[in-house]
């Protein structure tokens, strides 16, 4: 399977190529003349830092908006691996340098400043255990856009009310000035960077995140003045370590706590890291089937192949271990999709989830919550089990049980035991279970 295929598997062409967001934030059909030339899917595969593909305009720029969040797009549970999608917006031409090719038609606007963009980043959604964690990056060009044309009321995404952070978010979406990036971590590719036998932790893929879109920029042609970040650990071995990556680029870093409060290209990233967030949770649609559900059945399963709903569907409040609707969410659906425990919407590396399903929730095979539960589904490897423990009555075997003594003769027919000779036991192991249920038998010879 390829890249797009793997990643695009669950996706028509409709919705790659015919849908936008609107100036309110509604759902649109654009000019389908143009869809085929809107939206390239291949455009947000994940991406190594050389290869980053900005859409050609607004319009497809807003197209792959409408698929990251509307349509939850993402590869299904099997196909998991790499890291997630990343939307590069087309560029302004007024933050491009004056020695590019559009050198002149910046001059004939007058936007022929000379100079870098100023840019802000920060992020969504780390905390939850519910969801993805979003990171954005949004920039423009200080002396090539009218100040007056900047939103003046940008601020801390939580600072500002829904109504507000919804209008800033539609303005940036359609301003010609304005470009932003943006990066999505879902909850699956969290699980499994911070569950693997070398963890990547969450400060680890913050960073790498944030430098993914730094590059974004810079290899679309646009120059990088100064780059106010919010900070994710310690502030000054942040910028330390991004002065060390991107040394030869000349970019100013900034990196403080509260970044996002204090500077309008990183307020105006928040608020789109905020809202993406925001709508990915409130389009969510589960890539789990019926045929993944214990056949015993459950709310909202439906037979047929038909996608699954969890008990109190999308009723699980911020997500935040913290909330109580959360709780309950977590409680009612624990073992409900087995043997996994919980769909790909949830973080299995948080530790609200591990205790979860250690405890064991309250989703009986009704679908309806119910006291007691049962724990979290125990797999027995049987290959690591004892194959003599009834000979043994349960005991523990000792080294010696492993391996048989052989005395050795010398040439004049002595034993000589400085000469024994340690060799494997001639013991048949029992045949493993999973091979009789799955009816194979040893094969001879081959034809």
């Amino acid at each position: 399977m390829n890249l797009i295929s793997y990643y695009f598997s669950t996706m028509t062409a409709d919705k790659a190529t015919t849908k936008s967001v609107s100036l309110d934030g509604d759902q649109q059909e654009p000019n389908v003349a143009a869809a085929s030339e809107m939206f390239d899917p291949a455009s947000l595969l994940p991406t190594m830092t050389k290869s980053s593909t900005p859409q050609p305009n607004r319009d497809a720029t807003k197209s792959a908006l409408y698929a990251l969040l509307s349509e939850t797009l993402r590869p299904t549970p099997c196909n998991v691996y790499g890291p997630g999608p990343l939307l590069v917006s087309d560029i302004p031409k007024s933050s491009l340098p004056p020695t590019s090719s559009t050198a002149a038609e910046n001059n004939n606007n007058n936007n022929g400043g000379g100079g870098g963009v100023i840019m802000g980043i920060d992020e969504a959604g780390r905390g939850p255990a519910l969801g993805p964690m979003t990171y954005a990056a949004a920039y423009w060009h200080p002396t090539n856009v009218p100040t007056t044309s900047i939103p003046s009321d940008f601020n801390d995404s939580k600072q500002l009310s829904s109504d507000k952070r919804k209008s800033l978010f539609t303005q940036i979406q359609n301003h010609k000035h304005i470009g932003f990036v943006l990066r999505i971590l879902h909850a699956s590719e969290i699980s499994r960077n911070m569950l693997r036998s070398s963890p990547y932790n969450l400060n680890a893929m913050s960073h790498d995140a944030a430098i993914s879109m730094i590059y974004a920029v810079l290899n679309s042609g646009v120059q990088i003045d100064t780059c106010y970040i919010d900070t994710v650990g310690i502030a000054s071995a942040y910028q330390s370590k991004l002065e060390r990556i991107f040394d030869g680029y000349n970019i100013n870093f900034v990196v403080e706590k509260k970044a996002d409060a204090k500077y309008a290209p990183c307020s105006a990233a928040s608020v789109v890291a905020k809202e993406s967030r925001d709508a990915i949770v409130e389009h969510w649609k589960w890539t789990e089937s019926s045929s993944s559900i214990s056949s015993s059945g459950s709310s909202g399963v439906i037979g047929g192949g038909q996608q699954y709903t969890p008990v109190n569907g999308h009723e699980f409040g911020s997500g935040y271990p913290s909330d109580p609707k959360c709780v309950e969410w977590m409680k009612s659906n624990c073992n409900m999709d087995k043997p996994f425990g919980y769909p790909d919407f949830v973080r299995f590396s948080w530790g609200p989830t591990k205790k979860s399903l250690g405890e064991g929730g309250t989703a009986t095979s009704g679908g309806a919550a119910a006291g007691g539960g049962e724990r979290g589904l125990i797999v027995k490897w049987e290959a690591d089990e004892d194959n003599d423990e009834d000979e043994n009555g349960g005991k523990q075997q000792s080294m010696q049980s492993f391996v048989v003594t052989k005395k050795k003769i010398d040439g004049n027919g002595n034993n000589n035991d400085s000469r024994a000779a340690v060799c494997p036991p001639q013991r048949k192991k029992a045949r493993l279970a999973i091979f009789n249920e799955l009816g194979v038998s040893k094969v001879g010879a081959f034809a």
